[in-house]
């Protein structure tokens, strides 16, 4: 199904064009949440919240919301994903607050940093078996096959990116479900998205993801000028005029109720932990042959082996 709903929700710009001018930041969330089925915490970024935060959000939305978050910038952007286990432990005992209306969780690289195959491998290894992990790098040095094997491995999807209206990174499908985040359009009033760029985006999606089976998430980060969710709510049109299946537009159809029951939960749980065990089965076999492609294509000299020699920070906006 297609989840779709913008990165973020607190924009002051967004007072008026989209919240009552009169109604309250502290309910924004359970407005945002009544309009779209899904949005991307990116706030998560720049300081991990507390435990607390993320179940007083799970409590603003309804039960059938999924929150995507954008993991701390602490283990991308200052480890550069070095020595994973504790800041992933701790990221996940505060996000699984969230409960059944956690979605997919986001590492977003910093553009400095240069693909390793193996360092990869070992952040995702951290994340329990249940998590649907999505990887956003952006150095080109990415784009190889190992990286490939390397998600397909680990069940976890590449994040599909778009600015200008354009593809920014190769569109692999490496799980089983999707994740779009859409940075910037050239229509009028700027940063908006045309149909032109909202129709290609669909098609995309629809010939890589059954919208029937398949959990698709789409985030809009054009925040300026409330811009997000103007296109989010035009996608969602454009969407269900072509047939594609919308979360909320399922319930509806099949009579569904919002809250899922006791029995619905161990499903997803279920079919959450086959996935795993799916896609981990010859993992070993599986990586050590990326490993090695990846080393014959390359050599000891390769810029990706002196990543670990790069700075330990950098100023990154993060979007």
């Amino acid at each position: 199904m297609l989840y779709i709903g913008t990165s973020g929700w607190q924009y002051a710009s967004w007072r008026g064009p989209f919240y009552p001018v009169g109604l309250p930041q502290r309910q924004w969330l359970a407005s945002y949440a009544e309009r779209f089925a899904t949005v991307e915490i990116n706030n998560a970024f720049y300081r991990l919240p507390e435990r607390d935060m993320f179940a007083g959000w799970r409590d603003q939305v309804p039960a059938d919301e999924r929150v995507a978050v954008k993991v701390s910038r602490y283990r991308t952007h200052v480890k550069r994903l070095r020595d994973p286990s504790e800041p992933v432990e701790r990221f996940w005992s505060r996000a699984e607050a969230l409960g059944a209306k956690l979605g997919p969780v986001l590492l977003q690289l910093p553009p400095t940093l240069r693909a390793d195959p193996s360092v990869l491998d070992e952040v995702l290894a951290q994340f329990p078996a249940e998590a649907r992990v999505v990887v956003e790098p952006r150095h080109d040095s990415w784009w190889e096959e190992p990286i490939a094997e390397v998600l397909r491995a680990r069940g976890a999807a590449l994040s599909w990116a778009d600015r200008g209206g354009r593809p920014i990174a190769p569109l692999w499908r490496t799980a089983d479900f999707g994740y779009l985040r859409l940075h910037e359009g050239t229509a009028q009033p700027w940063p908006r998205y045309g149909r032109a760029a909202l129709d290609s985006w669909l098609s995309r999606l629809s010939s890589t993801f059954d919208t029937r089976n398949d959990d698709v998430f789409v985030f809009f980060n054009n925040d300026q000028n409330a811009a997000a969710v103007a296109d989010a709510a035009a996608l969602i049109e454009r969407a269900r005029a072509a047939g594609l299946h919308l979360a909320r537009d399922e319930l509806v159809r099949t009579g569904g109720s919002a809250a899922p029951d006791k029995a619905d939960r161990d499903r997803r749980h279920q079919r959450a932990a086959g996935h795993a065990e799916h896609h981990r089965a010859g993992r070993a076999e599986q990586l050590e042959r990326a490993r090695q492609q990846h080393n014959d294509q390359t050599g000891p000299d390769h810029p990706g082996r002196r990543a670990r020699g790069e700075p330990a920070a950098e100023q990154d906006p993060g979007h």
